[in-house]
């Protein structure tokens, strides 16, 4: 079993404390109807929509707003033609940076995306530039109090990569594909998750050991996930124990 990623930890953990839930619900809205237009209206045949409901679901998104979503996408009846493109760049302290977009204007999105960057001590780089530090992966978390025998012969069995865990508890690692059949399998042994996502996961880390640095990763998170367009922010920044407890004093 791996280690599990601190970073990881402080996302969970403003994603579950983030007070812009209109925003959240609206990005959700979008891609659920991307998810079911390209491919299909079943959760069970469509890994990517999978993931996303079960997403929204856990933030609490209610199931008949993610039925309407799913209807609209499959009927084709989308407002308008979204693109979805992905911005690579760096932050302060050599930070990697992904930003997944969804966009009706381009030219809008990419200037935004870039002062997110620009205004934070960072770059905006040209594509392939830090992409190829990240694998997407299922992610479904659970606390420290579960029971981790279970957890790996439930978790092993449905077909997921890994259990990963640390001090604040278990990580199951799936692919893609098969993350709805973990997660249903896991919930019907009596195993809720906290969290279950799909995610990009970097293969090497950027170690963050000045707290000013680590503020101003958190404050460009912040500013590029604020954006419309904008769907997903992911980074390889690791920040040390002291920073860590900085942060969150």
């Amino acid at each position: 079993m791996a280690g599990h990623s601190k970073w990881a930890n402080i996302k969970h953990k403003k994603a579950r404390t983030d007070a812009s839930r209109g925003k959240i619900f609206t990005k959700f809205i979008r891609e659920i109807t991307v998810a079911a237009r390209l491919g299909g209206p079943s959760e069970a045949d469509n890994p990517r929509l999978r993931a996303i409901v079960s997403k929204a679901l856990g933030a609490n998104m209610t199931r008949d707003v993610v039925n309407r979503a799913i209807s609209r996408g499959a009927g084709g009846d989308d407002d308008k033609k979204l693109d979805e493109l992905t911005y690579e760049g760096y932050g302060v302290g050599g930070v990697a940076v992904l930003v997944e977009t969804m966009t009706d204007n381009i030219n809008r999105t990419v200037s935004e995306v870039r002062h997110g960057f620009s205004k934070n001590g960072g770059n905006l780089g040209t594509n392939g530039s830090v992409a190829y530090l990240f694998a997407k992966r299922g992610e479904i978390v659970f606390s420290a109090a579960t029971h981790e025998d279970q957890l790996l012969e439930v978790a092993l069995e449905a077909g997921a990569d890994d259990v990963e865990s640390d001090d604040d508890g278990f990580t199951v690692v799936t692919t893609p594909e098969a993350f709805g059949a973990v997660v249903d399998a896991l919930e019907a042994a009596g195993l809720k998750p906290e969290q279950a996502e799909v995610t990009m996961q970097a293969s090497t880390q950027a170690d963050i050991t000045v707290l000013e640095q680590a503020e101003k990763i958190l404050k460009m998170i912040d500013m590029l996930e604020d954006l419309d367009d904008v769907q997903n922010v992911y980074t390889n920044a690791n920040f040390s124990e002291a920073v860590m407890a900085a942060l969150n004093a």
